[in-house]
């Protein structure tokens, strides 16, 4: 731990508040950035939507709004979640400086890598969810709708036209509260997963966990990973396994990087005890061998 005065619990709210000051700052301002590019903001997360709308071949997609202000509200959740991609280098920074205090003087200096990587990981959790899940996800599903379309007016179709004189047919509607709602909680969802490594990496580092610990709870850890993507996910099975599997492969790449630093933690206090032991006075050894003498 750190040398330096030992923080009260006072003290320690203070300093909570301060970081939470400027991550509200930080949040307010990029939010409003935000706000500026949100017709882009907005194409751009329609764009998985449309391309899986168009190869489903189903015509050129129209969005829905339930009511008036239902339009107001979505782009201001999309300025919301751009702001929070955006601040996120300054709260992992703010977030790391809360907790400096408890570090030893050579590990506060990962303050700012920490702060960078973090931000890297959250927003390439986003865009693996964005690039990837997305465009999958959606061409599944839709295609899945078209499919079954067709096989209930086979066997439907006969009796509706009996019964009402026209043919049976199913129409996706897009609404547009629900899927900017579905996007933004997968970005989320996503961002947070790939936290996951540093995570680790930072209990490492101050000694709560190691590789072994890890790596027995591996066999666990599969299971909560399917629980966390059902939570996180809508109930689907292809969603949740596009982010369980990914969660378990970070797991396990983590319990590497935990690996890595438990070693190089070990190095460093072989090496403090060595220089300790070098340095220690003549006429301190002699009176410990008069110690053990008269024992």
């Amino acid at each position: 731990m750190s040398q330096e005065k030992v923080m009260t619990f006072t003290e320690h709210l203070r300093e909570l508040r301060t970081r939470l000051k400027y991550c509200v700052i930080a949040l307010i301002l990029a939010t409003l950035v935000a706000y500026l590019f949100s017709d882009i903001l907005f194409v751009l997360l329609a764009q998985p939507l449309v391309r899986a709308w168009a190869d489903a071949g189903l015509g050129p997609p129209k969005m829905h709004f339930a009511n008036p202000i239902e339009p107001f509200f979505t782009y201001l959740k999309i300025s919301l979640v751009g702001g929070i991609f955006a601040a996120s280098p300054v709260v992992f920074y703010q977030l790391w400086k809360f907790v400096a205090p408890g570090l030893y003087e050579n590990e506060k200096k990962y303050a700012i890598p920490f702060a960078a990587v973090s931000a890297i990981m959250f927003i390439g959790g986003a865009a693996f969810g964005y690039f990837i899940v997305f465009p999958y996800g959606f061409q599944f599903f839709l295609s899945f709708a078209k499919d079954n379309m067709g096989s209930m007016q086979k066997l439907l179709g006969g009796l509706v036209n009996v019964s009402v004189g026209k043919p049976f047919e199913l129409r996706p509607t897009l609404m547009m509260g629900e899927y900017f709602g579905l996007v933004w909680r997968l970005l989320l969802a996503f961002g947070v997963v790939f936290e996951l490594p540093l995570v680790i990496v930072f209990l490492s580092m101050v000694g709560l966990v190691n590789h072994k610990m890890l790596w027995r709870f591996n066999r666990y850890f599969i299971v909560i990973a399917f629980i966390i993507s059902a939570l996180l996910t809508p109930p689907d099975v292809l969603t949740q396994l596009m982010m369980s599997g990914p969660l378990i492969v970070l797991y396990n790449l983590s319990i590497l990087l935990a690996w890595f630093f438990h070693k190089r933690r070990e190095q460093r206090l072989a090496a403090m005890a060595a220089t300790t032991a070098e340095g220690a006075p003549e006429d301190e050894a002699t009176v410990i061998d008069d110690r053990g003498d008269e024992r």
